[in-house]
């Protein structure tokens, strides 16, 4: 077991989320906003509890995220099948808004990537999802120790 994995996984989060924060910023845009403009671009028109359940973030937090979406004119409200529940869409703004943002996005990607190896670049996207599942099957309260 390597030790200190985590630590290692932790200095490389919360650089690139303040670098994603600052690339987004012109856009009006932060992290958080970006992952409801993402999945939506990704699955199309989507409800709230889609998109909560995604991210495994509560309602309200998303909630929040689209209303501030809306605000800017980035997503916008549709009808659905059921009146209670809130399909959400990009706007042509919005769509706008995502291609500049994953062309920014890419391009950090590629240059974050200089000097890691094909190989390497599929091994670390198949462990990932596997130390999540291992996480999230734990449960997470926090005692473990």
């Amino acid at each position: 077991m390597m030790e200190g994995i985590f630590r290692q996984y932790l200095a490389v989060y919360r650089p690139l989320i303040t670098r994603l924060n600052q690339l987004l910023e012109p856009h009006g845009l932060s992290y958080s906003l970006w992952q409801v403009i993402f999945y939506i671009e990704r699955e199309g028109p989507s409800t709230l509890v889609e998109i909560s359940n995604y991210y495994e973030v509560e309602k309200p937090s998303i909630t929040r995220r689209v209303h501030r979406l809306e605000e800017q004119g980035v997503v916008e409200q549709i009808p659905g099948n059921d009146r209670r529940v809130k399909v959400i869409r990009l706007t042509e703004s919005g769509e706008t808004v995502y291609r500049d943002c994953r062309e920014k996005i890419s391009r950090l990607e590629r240059k974050l990537l200089e000097g890691v190896g094909y190989e390497e670049q599929v091994l670390l996207n198949r462990l990932l999802p596997e130390i999540k599942k291992n996480l999230l099957r734990e449960g997470g309260t926090g005692d473990e120790a």
